[in-house]
């Protein structure tokens, strides 16, 4: 069966398949266009509701499967948006992308890692939507960071930084000298915590698996209960003999109880 059509170009024909063809390819176009307007409103959605982006993007993985907008796709508009952008169609772009080490991207890593200085790499990356490798340059290169013992600190203290650190640790050891009981009447709830309650605390929970919160909250508890006093006197120590070791480090950061003092 075929259709014949006039217009002030004259006569054609085609057959009934051929449109029925056409009709299905403009369908899969519009299905296609709006589908990929659906995720960026379904990921401006997740940005209104402080939803990370990663988590965004596994959303999007299961709703729309192998039609998911690629990753990278993804971490941009949800940082567009982030920003303010309203607008989810295309816009033209002029001239190269900007590099990843910008002053923005700069500030922005710094906030994150003050605020969680345990955050990998990799987090930090997927958060801003930029490669791993700039990542590290602007942690190394520009912030001046590293990571000891599973936290990022400053790779390198300028010299007033240090100076007051070892100006500190020796008001702390000239009140000890001073007032050999000082310690004894420091509240337990204020003992240095990274160095010995969260140990204190981790070591025997690793590798336990607990199916409620209030099986964590027991579990820390009981082990809360097993730190004795001879447990915070020997804390209270170490905690001098970190004093030392600031000192004699000229200030510098360190972890461990690998330097070695002579007091």
């Amino acid at each position: 069966m075929s259709l014949t059509y006039a217009d002030k170009f004259g006569h054609f024909e085609c057959s009934v398949n051929f449109l029925l063809c056409l009709h299905v390819f403009w369908l899969v176009f519009d299905f296609c266009l709006f589908q990929k307007m659906d995720q960026r409103i379904c990921i401006k959605f997740c940005v209104k509701n402080k939803i990370k982006c990663a988590d965004a993007f596994r959303m999007l993985t299961v709703a729309y499967g192998e039609a998911t907008l690629d990753r990278s796709n993804v971490y941009r508009w949800y940082k567009m948006f982030s920003e303010g952008r309203e607008d989810v169609n295309d816009e033209e772009r002029a001239g190269r992308p900007s590099t990843s080490t910008t002053d923005e991207n700069i500030d922005e890593v710094k906030k994150i890692v003050l605020a969680n200085r345990r955050i990998t790499v990799r987090e930090v990356a997927e958060d801003l939507n930029i490669s791993i490798g700039s990542c590290h340059s602007i942690f190394t290169n520009d912030l001046g960071m590293r990571r000891v013992a599973a936290k990022f600190v400053p790779k390198l203290l300028n010299f007033d930084q240090k100076q007051h650190r070892i100006n500190i640790a020796k008001e702390l050891l000239d009140s000890v000298r001073d007032d050999p009981n000082m310690l004894q009447r420091v509240i337990t709830d204020l003992a240095p915590c990274d160095f010995f309650l969260f140990p204190k605390l981790k070591r025997p929970m690793k590798g336990r698996r607990y199916a409620t919160i209030e099986e964590i909250k027991t579990a820390s508890k009981e082990e809360l209960n097993k730190i004795t006093k001879n447990d915070f006197l020997k804390c209270f120590e170490d905690w001098k003999k970190r004093w030392h070791k600031c000192i004699i480090s000229d200030g510098d950061y360190f972890e461990g109880d690998k330097i070695d003092i002579h007091e």
